[in-house]
């Protein structure tokens, strides 16, 4: 999948689709592998399920529903059914990027590279590349909110300090992140794709956590009256160097006139700023403690990190089974 990212320029989500539309190549490649079949039924399998399920970025655009975590798992389950369905000898298109209608015929407001496909292919892993989130939040939210706790922590900002705060982000960013609907977020998955919130929360409380996207989190006072100081705008020059960098400029005025900016190229998370190993521990343990117990979690820590000496990869899944 991250090779169908970096494929195209600037990238299928930029244009209106959501990254499941590529997903639905992948998943019947692994599902196909699992299961064992050959070069013929995996390629029918890619064909299947690429017949089938693109979407439309539309799931992530304005006020949003449970879809928003679950069109790339319904792309995933599909890959895994056209898997099943290729194992019993059911066809597929077999030119479904390269050919008639294809991926890249359709989709052609994008720019298509097709050697990054298979450049070095089975040499070069871009899983090792992978950046992880550090906040459980849309990624475009994520310079801003690193730009605003370091400037709250360097500066000893308080949140009643906060007269007003600027963000400057990319026009998309300003569009699918601060419409009138995410000003006032009324679910989880809105609010983690509304950039005011966001940065209302990391004002609020130093920190952007799966917690604070709870129902009862929604209608903290701080929050919602930080809220309303927050003005997101779009940038030209911001624009122009996305994708490659998701710059956001944040600026924050105290009640007392002082005037805070800072720009914020690499969130914390990209690999030009990692996340450490402490870091993603304490992810992990803020994501999984309301279906894990803490003994539970310190085996999967430990199994993690010892994966490579594991023989049997079974017993490693068996730990991730909930124990409360």
């Amino acid at each position: 999948e991250m090779r169908l990212c970096l494929a195209a320029y600037p990238g299928v989500r930029e244009v209106g689709w959501h990254h499941a539309t590529l997903t639905q190549f992948v998943s019947p490649v692994v599902a196909g592998r699992m299961l064992g079949l050959n070069e013929e039924e995996i390629v029918a399998a890619v064909g299947i399920s690429g017949s089938c399920h693109f979407t439309l970025g539309g799931v992530v655009a304005g006020s949003l529903t449970n879809m928003k975590n679950t069109a790339d798992p319904m792309a995933t389950e599909a890959g895994v059914r056209a898997a099943m369905l290729a194992e019993t000898g059911f066809s597929g298109p077999v030119k479904v990027f390269e050919g008639k209608e294809g991926l890249f015929e359709v989709i052609n407001n994008v720019k298509w590279d097709s050697n990054i496909l298979t450049d070095k292919l089975g040499k070069n892993f871009l899983i090792t590349e992978c950046e992880y989130k550090a906040f459980p939040t849309e990624a475009l939210t994520h310079q801003p909110i690193t730009a605003v706790l370091e400037l709250m922590k360097e500066h000893n900002i308080k949140p009643e300090d906060v007269e007003s705060v600027l963000i400057e982000t990319t026009s998309r960013g300003a569009d699918i992140l601060s419409d009138p609907s995410k000003y006032t977020p009324k679910t989880k998955e809105t609010a983690d794709h509304s950039l005011p919130y966001c940065i209302a929360v990391a004002i609020a409380k130093g920190n952007v956590l799966p917690s604070d996207f709870e129902p009862e989190a929604l209608k903290d006072p701080l929050v919602l009256e930080l809220i309303k100081k927050i003005k997101v705008v779009a940038n030209p020059e911001i624009d122009s160097l996305f994708p490659r960098v998701k710059r956001a400029i944040c600026t924050i005025i105290t009640k007392d006139g002082k005037n805070y900016k800072k720009q914020e190229d690499f969130a914390k998370g990209s690999k030009e700023r990692p996340l450490t190993d402490e870091e993603l521990i304490s992810k992990f343990r803020s994501n999984a403690s309301k279906n894990i117990s803490d003994a539970r979690m310190d085996k999967i820590i430990k199994a993690t990190f010892d994966l490579e000496n594991l023989a049997n990869i079974k017993d490693y899944v068996k730990l991730l089974v909930s124990d409360k």
